[in-house]
């Protein structure tokens, strides 16, 4: 298949990575730096497993690419519409786009600005950070759940046949809403303390504000019109141990200097609980903290 991952970061990189290793013809979008490196050398996929160079395409912009059969879109959700545009004239009708991205909308708003091209979400459950310029490192999981739709079972069997353990949800805003409340839990805490999962949860007191974060976006969730199983809560705070050397992608925005997507994740849940009556004071706090945290790195110093 030719496959073209739109965001080639650390997720874009990981799966797009996969897909090349299995015969795929892949093709990144992303930073010059990345750019340069899979061009010269192909990308280095550093996981648990293996280390090894995968052939590979890579360019700047979406010029690069001409009607894939697959598009991974991997960019940030303030990124989701200009994404659209760029793909626009890219794609075929018959091109499938999977949207692997944080946020509970994103799907809607790329098929939106394609002028209703369909898009399956995609819910992504991966521990991977970049290592360096074209190497992406493996941390942990990386199976990924997608919504149905009429492509939906042939690209769960691309996906699976690549190395990617890829289910079809029945319920994929459950899904979306339930990967929503993993991120609000451990992004903004993981980027404040720059901090890993499993020594995070050991901190005092840290199980308990997840917690409270948690029930806030139960509630949102429920006057959404959308039930969450009651295990939710512990399902979530057990996940630090299958990925507990990892940090989240929010803590690596900040290692970068790049925008967080915290108005998309914890902002998410406090605007949805604003136009439901729901107060959701954790979150809030959440989202303050890492808007104050950026703030104050770009603040020039004197």
């Amino acid at each position: 298949m030719r496959v073209a991952v739109f965001g080639a970061g650390a997720v874009g990189c990981y799966y797009g990575g996969m897909l090349a290793r299995a015969g795929h013809d892949v093709t990144f979008i992303g930073r010059a730096a990345h750019v340069e490196a899979i061009n010269a050398n192909g990308l280095l996929l550093d996981t648990q497993s293996f280390r090894e160079f995968v052939p590979a395409k890579a360019a700047v912009d979406a010029a690069g690419i001409a009607e894939p059969d697959l598009v991974l879109v991997c960019v940030k959700s303030s990124d989701t519409e200009a994404a659209g545009r760029a793909l626009k004239a890219r794609l075929s009708p018959r091109t499938v786009l999977l949207s692997l991205q944080n946020g509970v909308d994103n799907a809607e708003r790329l098929g939106a600005t394609l002028g209703g091209h369909a898009v399956i979400p995609a819910i992504v459950y991966v521990g991977t950070e970049m290592a360096g310029p074209g190497h992406v490192k493996h941390h942990g999981r990386g199976e990924l759940v997608i919504g149905a739709s009429a492509s939906s079972e042939a690209t769960a069997r691309t996906l699976s046949g690549a190395g990617i353990p890829t289910s079809i949800a029945d319920d994929i805003a459950q899904a979306l809403w339930i990967k929503l409340m993993i991120n609000c839990a451990y992004n903004a805490l993981s980027a404040v303390g720059d901090i890993a999962y499993r020594p995070m949860l050991e901190m005092a007191g840290t199980k308990e504000v997840m917690t409270e974060v948690l029930r806030e976006c139960m509630a949102v969730a429920a006057a959404c019109g959308v039930s969450i199983p009651q295990d939710v809560v512990a399902s979530t705070l057990a996940l630090a141990e299958s990925m507990p050397d990892q940090k989240s992608s929010t803590a690596q925005d900040f290692r970068h200097g790049r925008p967080s997507e915290i108005d998309f994740l914890n902002g998410y849940v406090v605007r949805k609980g604003r136009e439901t009556g729901i107060a959701t004071p954790t979150n809030q706090a959440l989202q303050v903290v890492v808007k104050l945290a950026e703030k104050g790195r770009h603040r020039p110093r004197g």
